[in-house]
C-alpha cells in the first residue's frame, strides 16, 4: 500500500461514529427473546424475594439495590459493546462497568460474610478484594492490546 491509500484509510477510520450501528438486517430490532425471558425471570424472582421478606427493610433494600445494579450493569455492557473502540465514551463506560460490578461484589460479600464465622468472613472479604483489584487491573492497567 502506498502512503496515499494509508492516508485515505486513516481518514475513513476517523470519520467512524462513536456508536456502532445495528446490523443491516436488524434495523430497529430490540433485545432477543432470550434476553427478555431472562429479565422477566430476574424481575419475577426479585419480586418474590421482596414479597417473602415479610417487611424486612434491609432484605428489601438488598434485593432492590441488586436488581437496579444488575439492570444498570447490563445496560452499560450493551452500550460498551456498541461503542467504537477509539471513542472516549468507551473509557467512561468501562469505569461504570467496573464500579457497578464492585458494588455488586461488595453487597453480596456483605450478605455472605454476615452468616459466616469470623475466619471465613476474612476469607470472603479477601476474595472480594482480590476480585475487585483483579478487575481493576484487567480493565485499566493491563494494555488494550491483550484480549482474552
Amino acid at each position: 500500500m502506498n502512503s496515499m491509500q494509508l492516508k485515505q484509510i486513516d481518514e475513513a477510520l476517523l470519520e467512524k461514529p462513536a456508536t456502532r450501528p445495528a446490523p443491516e438486517n436488524c434495523k430497529g430490532c430490540g433485545p432477543s427473546m432470550l434476553t427478555l425471558i431472562s429479565f422477566g425471570f430476574l424481575t419475577f424472582n426479585s419480586g418474590m424475594a421482596v414479597y417473602r421478606s415479610n417487611g424486612d427493610l434491609s432484605a428489601i433494600s438488598f434485593v432492590v439495590f441488586s436488581y437496579i445494579d444488575l439492570l444498570l450493569l447490563f445496560y452499560c455492557l450493551r452500550l460498551y459493546e456498541r461503542t467504537a473502540p477509539e471513542s472516549t465514551r468507551k473509557e467512561h463506560l468501562k469505569m461504570a462497568v467496573w464500579l457497578l460490578t464492585t458494588m455488586l461484589t461488595a453487597a453480596f460479600s456483605y450478605k455472605v460474610a454476615a452468616i459466616m464465622p469470623f475466619p471465613v468472613q476474612i476469607l470472603v472479604w479477601a476474595m472480594a478484594g482480590a476480585t475487585v483489584l483483579g478487575g481493576f487491573y484487567a480493565f485499566f492497567l493491563l494494555g488494550d492490546g491483550t484480549k482474552a
